[in-house]
């Protein structure tokens, strides 16, 4: 137990200098760009034609320049601040989605004993959105028709109940979709639910990996239940 608490105390103090020398250096960096300017405009000063001498509006200009480029650095450190901040507490509200149940794009419908459940996304309203549950044999094992759907994304559950009333085989189904309105085709897909398992953080985003479908981004998950 010593053993560990001298670690956790020689992690925390090592992490302590190194934000530390850090903050030194950006200090430091500053002062030394301030410095160096301040010296380049004194030397002019210093050597400048007596009969043709900087004016104030010359020097004023100077020294406006290095204001404006004090104030974009200490601009561009505050921003890069409120990022990094943003990051964190994305990554935060990332990994509260860990465990729920998610839907995205995809066929496959997974029957248990406690039913199935799937989804399925519309571009525009329909009247008449039909489902087809197939099996590995690609023969329709259940269809399920429903009216006056709006656009959206759209969850529904699934008790197992074949076509002929009986009890499907438990397993994994495809689902396949057919909307319309007034006749005329209706853009969809239909969507799989999954649990989300873990997220992962990359330099492109979040990403989140949705059991064994796949790795997806947040754009992709259509539903949280």
């Amino acid at each position: 137990m010593s053993t560990v608490s001298n670690a956790q105390s020689t992690a925390a103090s090592v992490l302590a200098n190194i934000n530390t020398r850090e903050k030194k250096a950006d200090a430091a960096a500053s002062e030394d760009m301030n410095a160096r300017f301040l010296t380049l405009l004194t030397t002019q000063l210093r050597n400048q034609d007596p009969l043709n001498p900087m004016e104030n509006a010359e020097v004023t200009s100077q020294l406006a320049q290095m204001s404006t480029v004090d104030g974009i650095e200490r601009l561009n450190k505050m921003f890069q601040s409120f990022v990094d901040s943003q990051n964190a507490n994305d990554s935060m509200q990332a990994a509260a989605l860990v465990g729920r149940g998610v839907l995205v794009e995809g066929r496959k419908l997974a029957l248990t004993e406690s039913g199935a459940i799937g989804g399925f996304e519309l571009d525009t309203a329909a009247d008449k959105v039909v489902l087809s549950i197939k099996d590995a044999s690609g023969l329709e094992v259940k269809q399920i028709q429903l009216d006056d759907v709006a656009a959206g994304s759209q969850n529904f559950v699934w008790d197992g109940t074949a076509n002929d009333g009986s009890r499907a085989a438990d397993g994994v189904y495809t689902l396949e979709l057919s909307a319309t309105l007034e006749g005329e085709k209706v853009t969809g897909r239909t969507l799989e639910f999954g649990p989300v398992t873990s997220v992962i953080r990359g330099a492109a985003g979040t990403d989140f990996q949705v059991g064994s479908l796949g790795i997806f981004k947040y754009d992709d998950i259509k539903q949280i239940l």
